[in-house]
């Protein structure tokens, strides 16, 4: 049996027996805030025990890090859709200590990509188009001064509402321990 067909074996069951019905909340988070964090698997339940966070409070945007890499991407318009379309009145940007992000090494993501098939012609176009991989790959050296940058980008993009304060905190996820880089208010 593959893992797709254990899950949707188990939703069939989940369904069945309306282990839904104490998820069920509206669309609109009841604490009326947006995080932005990192995918880190160890962060899936620590993160919203660590805050007092349950089913409806809030919105979670995830990706690799918790960075904003680019002010009209699809991290951002996340953000400012929660802000003007569900009602979130701030916004937390939570990365965290000992994050793969940290640790990338650009050049050797590129050449796990070749060794999964992604051929050097590929590569060469996405160059001469004007990608640079290695870019737009990168991680941080500092998880704080990372935080601190994706708060800066959200805070002063030119379709924020000015009055929305934008905080940035980082999180231990071996303990939940959660660390102030920037007040918003």
């Amino acid at each position: 049996m593959t893992l797709l067909n254990t899950i949707l074996d188990y939703n069939e069951q989940f369904v069945e027996e309306k282990a839904y019905e104490q998820y069920r909340t509206t669309k609109f988070p009841d604490k009326r805030l947006v995080i932005l964090t990192c995918m880190d698997t160890r962060l899936v339940e620590l993160l919203p025990k660590s805050m007092n966070i349950k089913n409806g409070d809030v919105k979670i945007v995830k990706n690799a890090g918790a960075i904003l890499t680019h002010p009209f991407g699809s991290i951002m318009r996340s953000l400012l859709v929660a802000v003007y379309e569900l009602q979130a009145d701030e916004v937390i940007v939570i990365g965290h200590h000992d994050c793969g992000m940290s640790a990338i090494d650009s050049h050797k993501m590129v050449d796990k990509m070749k060794e999964r098939g992604v051929s050097e012609d590929t590569l060469g176009t996405l160059n001469y188009s004007g990608i640079d991989l290695h870019d737009w790959l990168k991680g941080f050296d500092s998880v704080q001064e990372s935080v601190a940058h994706s708060v800066d980008m959200i805070k002063n993009h030119p379709l924020m509402d000015k009055k929305t304060p934008v905080h940035g905190l980082v999180i231990d996820p071996a303990t939940g321990k959660l660390d102030l880089v920037v007040d918003g208010y």
